[in-house]
């Protein structure tokens, strides 16, 4: 005996990318979904993904979002559903939401100069923001304590005892031993992959809403630790 099973398709999915700022390259992979659209006839959403550009250097482009719907929408337009049934268009744009409603604040511990440049030691480290040592990320990093001060070029490092470097030769207002540096774009992938590596605490999380500064995660303890340990 034969039994014969049918396979419904809700959704397609498509990964274009990460950090593009092309509307085009998003129709562009459109135009391959539509090729094979015709198959699923249970189809109700395609989910085109994420990869929008977000702009972490000073001058950055950032997807245009009212293009790319234009151009998202004319292309659904001219392909409509075979089924008769218009289709839901899905995207997952988290890091592009998120991204530059965070920043990291450190302070400065230690000043060294050296005769290839001078580091700038801060209270943190790569268990806080890992992307810059994972894959050489670029963050914009400001001295809100001397904004005015004047321009000098700093290699900003962490307090982790081994390779743990934010910046190299990074121009900066002048700082001091004491001053806060901010870190930008924190907001993805900043304590969602940061760690207790060398048994380093996790920072606070404050949240400003309606102008009002809200503690919203506690600053990690020892106590934190060891919780979970059983002997």
């Amino acid at each position: 005996m034969v039994e014969r099973y049918q396979l419904f398709v809700r959704g397609l999915q498509i990964h274009t990318g990460s950090d593009i700022d092309d509307a085009d390259v998003f129709v562009k992979g459109i135009a391959v979904l539509f090729d094979i659209i015709p198959r699923f006839q249970e189809l109700e959403f395609v989910d085109l993904g994420g990869g929008f550009k977000v702009p972490y250097r000073e001058g950055d482009r950032e997807t245009d979002i009212l293009l790319l719907a234009r151009k998202v929408a004319d292309a659904f337009a001219n392909h409509p559903n075979p089924a008769g049934r218009p289709l839901q268009v899905w995207f997952e744009p988290g890091k592009f939401l998120v991204s530059a409603a965070g920043y990291l604040v450190t302070q400065v511990s230690v000043l060294k100069e050296t005769g290839a440049t001078t580091f700038a030691s801060v209270n943190s480290g790569f268990n806080h923001l890992i992307r810059p040592m994972f894959y050489n990320a670029y963050h914009r990093i400001e001295n809100i304590s001397h904004p005015g001060g004047a321009r000098k070029h700093y290699t900003i490092v962490g307090n982790i005892c081994e390779t743990d470097t934010f910046a190299w030769d990074r121009e900066i207002s002048e700082i001091r031993e004491g001053d806060l540096l901010v870190f930008y774009n924190a907001g993805a992938y900043g304590f969602e992959m940061s760690s207790r590596f060398n048994s380093r605490f996790r920072p606070a999380e404050v949240l400003v809403r309606d102008g009002k500064a809200v503690l919203i995660r506690n600053r990690e303890t020892f106590e934190d630790l060891l919780r979970n340990q059983v002997l």
